[in-house]
């Protein structure tokens, strides 16, 4: 549903030691920008970013249980406070993590490297009544009734709360127990086994 414009030519690191990915696309966007990212110590959300992190050679030092705006906040809190972090993001974002830190004294440097855009679809690509749909980003929601609108005979399986929240109301839904696509795509699987 969705596709990725890198808007960034360079990384600014100065001044930092820690950089914070909270998706694989961030993290593939930064390698294709510099390889210098590689130097530095990384806070992974989830474990496809950590993941990626890994094969692309970089190092983690952290992984949080819980992947959601305030929860990563008092985690940045609790473990990071001396760190000078770098967020490298995606324009659009679901939580502001930078505000929710400062307010306790953390300054969490952000630079945007790549933004999302709707890929646009026949209206006869629409999936067929009674399909599971699977969301794993706002964006991916957002993309998908901007194509296609949303019948009541379809039902989601969103990757994590923070999506959750962007689903219109009275929709059949499910929520992975972690937040990656194969979990999501499991939870899919085993619903149509059900409705069967």
């Amino acid at each position: 549903m969705i596709e990725f414009k890198i808007v960034a030519e360079s990384i600014d690191f100065s001044g930092v030691d820690t950089l914070m990915f909270t998706s694989k696309q961030a993290v593939k966007v930064a390698d294709s920008i510099t390889k210098k990212w590689r130097e530095f110590d990384s806070i992974a959300i989830g474990p496809a970013t950590k993941k990626e992190i890994l094969e692309l050679g970089g190092r983690v030092i952290f992984q949080p249980k819980n992947f959601y705006g305030k929860e990563l906040a008092g985690d940045i809190l609790k473990h990071f406070k001396d760190r000078k972090i770098l967020y490298l993001r995606p324009k659009k974002i679901t939580f502001d993590s930078r505000g929710f830190l400062k307010r306790y004294g953390i300054e969490l440097k952000e630079q945007i490297i790549y933004q999302t855009e709707c890929k646009s679809y026949p209206k006869d690509a629409k999936p067929e009544s009674g399909s599971i749909i699977v969301f794993t980003s706002p964006s991916t929601i957002e993309c998908f009734l901007r194509n296609f609108g949303w019948d009541s005979s379809l039902k989601a399986v969103v990757i994590g709360k923070s999506t959750l929240e962007h689903l219109p109301p009275n929709i059949d839904y499910k929520i992975a127990p972690t937040p990656s696509i194969n979990e999501c795509i499991d939870v899919a699987i085993n619903w149509a086994k059900e409705l069967k």
